[in-house]
């Protein structure tokens, strides 16, 4: 009665700590996380050290709970029962397949709870399911390792290929690649396996390729790609205009290209001429898609690819928020596996995320909440409800239904206050002058030039 009695006060007073608990045990139930690794490791075994407890102790680094896996394995080590050396051994071993089946299993978890929560975007096409896809290299790691100790240049631990649904905004696939000097389309065949009836790619340029795009129509599958300038076409109708979108001029136009086996296939161009150049000096973009005109008509598929960003936003927020790219985790098994805790984790925060907003409404939610403040909220408050409530009190979370789990997190949610959450949008940036002044001097007293300035 008494540990149910502190439960309900820290639902009360801090139910964002709360949600997140709740839905990390659901996500990534220890059953179940050791099931997914005995299920696709082939090299690896689970020893001593079960998969479950590394997934627990990146946790704690990625979300910045603690400043390094070192220092997590000194607050988990009596529950870990093992070295320090074991603990990175493992680390360092995970394989690849391991790390993205990590991301689907959270991924599909979590969409079943969203959907049971209604708290869905509407769909950006009815009747498809759009994904949008991009690449990922991770950033460079500090030369620790032997190999890289006389190393001048940058060593890349690797990269991956990431799968946002917009609907749900949830990661819901990962594609790592070792090698970070690897081509994005060495992946491709990966990628081309999950595509099923009626999905609806929007992808870069990168990710234009004649291999690409027939294998997305192979599986009856959609696409809404900016054409590539090295992609063979071999016939094209004249431009039909469309109107304006956001960025410029839309023209439409019917364009031919044969497949690898020499057959032809004929999709729809959009072209839009911008308002403003693009970062690259490009005065128009051109975006290949087969959704039917019905569908989608030109503007529409013009809007639709600047979704993409979509994902960029994504990537943002794990810089900013999570601690995903380690500069101390040479090993590339290591450096993935820590960017696939951060798309768990960035998982966790939408579904949240998706409750507030079946909660409070989407506009006020999108409009109104900071989620830095509600990183922040979290931070500060798990250390102590993890030491004030006993793992007993969480277990129901392992075996509850999707649509169980969604009725506790509306009650929770009931219980926050959005203004201590509120977002403060900051004005328009002034631009920054010239640094003229003092500039043959090494430093100057800050001080000092207060101080002139009042005179």
């Amino acid at each position: 009665m008494i540990l149910k009695a502190v439960f309900e006060r820290f639902a009360q007073k801090t139910p964002i700590t709360v949600m997140t608990r709740a839905l990390l045990e659901y996500a990534l139930g220890t059953d179940a996380l050791n099931a997914l690794f005995d299920q696709h490791a082939r090299q690896q075994y689970a020893h001593k050290l079960l998969f479950s407890s590394l997934v627990d102790l990146m946790a704690l680094v990625v979300c910045r709970m603690q400043p390094s896996p070192c220092a997590a394995y000194e607050l988990m080590k009596e529950d870990l029962r093992t070295s320090l050396s074991a603990v990175y051994d493992k680390l360092n071993g995970i394989e690849d397949n391991v790390t993205a089946s990590l991301v689907r299993h959270v991924g599909c978890r979590l969409s079943s709870v969203i959907e049971k929560l209604d708290g869905q975007l509407p769909p950006l096409v009815p009747g498809y399911r759009t994904k949008i896809i991009d690449g990922k290299h991770l950033n460079a790691t500090e030369h620790r390792l032997a190999v890289l100790r006389d190393v001048k240049a940058a060593p890349l631990p690797g990269q991956a290929l990431v799968v946002l649904d917009p609907s749900l905004m949830l990661a819901i696939d990962m594609f790592p690649c070792q090698d970070g000097w690897a081509q994005e389309r060495s992946l491709f065949s990966q990628v081309l396996e999950s595509v099923t009836k009626k999905d609806l790619w929007i992808a870069d340029r990168n990710f234009c390729t004649v291999g690409f795009l027939c294998g997305i129509l192979l599986r009856q599958g959609f696409f809404c790609i900016r054409q590539h300038e090295n992609f063979p076409v071999a016939s094209s109708s004249e431009f039909q205009s469309c109107g304006r979108c956001r960025t410029g001029e839309v023209f439409e136009q019917a364009v031919t290209f044969r497949g690898e086996d020499g057959t032809s296939t004929t999709i729809r161009r959009i072209v839009v001429r911008l308002d403003k150049l693009t970062t690259d000096g490009d005065t128009e973009i051109g975006i290949l898609t087969n959704v039917p005109a019905h569908d989608a008509d030109a503007v529409k598929v013009a809007e639709l690819y600047l979704e993409r960003w979509t994902i960029e936003r994504l990537f943002q927020t794990l810089t900013e928020t999570l601690d995903g790219e380690r500069p101390s985790l040479g090993y590339p098994a290591a450096a993935l596996f820590a960017y696939a805790i951060a798309l768990v984790s960035y998982n966790v925060a939408a579904t949240l995320r998706a409750t507030l907003r079946a909660t409070f409404g989407h506009e006020r939610v999108e409009a109104e909440v900071s989620w830095y403040y509600v990183a922040n909220d979290l931070r500060f408050n798990y250390g102590g409800m993890d030491v004030a409530l006993d793992e007993e009190i969480w277990a129901p979370f392992h075996t509850m239904s999707a649509g169980e789990l969604a009725v506790k997190l509306k009650d929770y949610a009931i219980n926050v206050q959005l203004s201590s959450f509120k977002r403060h949008r900051r004005g328009p940036k002034r631009p920054q002058p010239p640094r003229t002044k003092y500039a043959d001097m090494p430093h100057v007293s800050t001080a000092r030039l207060l101080a002139l300035r009042r005179v």
